[in-house]
């Protein structure tokens, strides 16, 4: 299930408590799962439980998305691989049947284009109503799914089939459904404000280090992907602070920018926005500088100048050292020119060991990747239990899924906490 997506309903049951354990199945699996939480479900389980297990946000009225432009009820019906229903009650099976979409709920499983499993779980006697047997009936041949209803003892104290399936055999429903859908291209998710209350201080862009007045050493960074990054955690509800060394990019929406040129300048912006949650360091830092830049414009002529060259603070290693302004966790960046995937991940867990770190994003900056300056990036992250390749994506893509992973880490340090 490794990057699938499958979006899940929850209407209001008593069953609707399973969903919590359902989503940590899935997200062990890989996958992500955005819900969508109805009025009656959320008599049964909080947005914030949701949320905090999911790692992205719980949707639950269809006039309160966050963008219809960004992620309205229609791309978030078709940018799953599957749609589940769990617990279907009586009344969104006979809501489906009718083609109604007065919520959100409603509204997608009438706009979705794709395959939807649903879950059934009600009273015995509902269940077995004709009517909701004619709704079943019809369903199955407009091509809806079914798992279950299970038999046994139900919560109101009767007993027969209303059960909810069993979670082994919705993980295997999924599964088998998943193998047989075909994998949609789209962003990863956004976790929309589940990072409100942090903060979030990213770098990002090249630096410039003056040989002269008018000479500099510096590289190839755009600062589009430090710049989309940060953008991504704004989204998310997190106060951010964005230090950009030169760069022709506007600056993002609802982020504090400080603009600087050197790798001294970043260091003194960077550790001045102290303490913060979270810590991106996307910037592609010079590693050298001239010692001692000349005052004015070396002239050409004779010998060619001697530059002596010192080593520029290590940024991301200060961020991430022990102590009490270490942000709680600290993401690093590996441009490489190493285009074989195992040697760059072997730089990557190197890079991290060595700068204490939490995560390297590791890419391949060689000239043709069109990864410097371009809008594409094809990334490595690797962790300390390991490395996932996120093949190549728009940068803005891979913004949203590393925010995605930080709303998630974030979400279950402050629960071990």
């Amino acid at each position: 299930m490794d990057g699938r997506r499958v979006l899940l309903i929850i209407p209001g049951g008593i069953a609707a408590y399973k969903c919590l354990e359902l989503i940590r199945l899935l997200r062990a699996q890989g996958a992500e799962v955005p819900v969508v939480l109805t009025k009656g479900g959320g008599q049964f389980v909080t947005p914030l439980s949701v949320s905090a297990l999911s790692g992205a946000n719980v949707y639950t009225d269809l006039h309160g998305l966050i963008d219809e432009a960004e992620m309205g009820h229609i791309r978030l019906s078709r940018d799953s691989d599957l749609i589940v229903v769990a617990p279907a009650t009586a009344d969104i099976l006979a809501k489906m049947t009718s083609g109604l979409a007065g919520d959100l709920a409603t509204a997608v499983l009438l706009a979705t284009d794709k395959p939807v499993l649903v879950a059934p779980a009600m009273n015995v006697k509902m269940w077995e109503h004709p009517a909701t047997m004619r709704n079943v009936a019809q369903l199955r041949d407009d091509g809806i799914r079914f798992v279950g209803p299970a038999s046994g003892a139900l919560a109101d104290g009767e007993v027969g089939p209303g059960r909810l399936a069993e979670l082994s055999d919705l993980m295997t429903s999924i599964e088998g459904m998943l193998a047989d859908a075909p994998v949609v291209d789209r962003p990863a998710l956004v976790a929309v404000a589940s990072l409100a209350g942090m903060t979030a201080l990213v770098t990002s862009g090249p630096t410039f280090e003056p040989i002269d007045p008018v000479r500099f050493i510096s590289n190839a960074s755009s600062g589009k992907q430090g710049h989309a990054i940060a953008a991504a955690l704004a989204r998310a509800g997190a106060q951010t602070t964005l230090i950009s060394g030169p760069t022709d990019l506007p600056d993002p929406d609802g982020v504090m920018v400080h603009r600087v040129r050197t790798a001294q300048d970043m260091l003194a912006a960077a550790t001045a926005a102290l303490p913060a949650d979270i810590a991106v360091c996307a910037a592609a830092v010079s590693d050298w500088r001239v010692a001692e830049p000349n005052g004015t414009k070396i002239k050409k002529g004779g010998a060619p100048p001697v530059l002596n060259l010192i080593e520029n603070p290590d940024i991301l290693a200060t961020l991430a050292a022990p102590g009490p302004d270490r942000p709680g966790l600290v993401v690093g960046f590996a441009a490489e020119t190493e285009s074989d995937p195992d040697a760059l991940v072997t730089i990557a867990r190197e890079k991290r060991e060595a700068k204490a770190c939490d995560w390297i994003i590791a890419n391949d900056v060689t000239p043709g990747t069109d990864t410097f300056g371009g809008d594409h990036n094809a990334v490595q992250f690797v962790t300390e239990p390991g490395a996932e390749s996120w093949g190549r994506l728009e940068k803005v893509q891979v913004a949203e899924r590393l925010v995605a992973r930080i709303a998630a880490q974030m979400s279950a340090m402050a629960g071990a906490a």
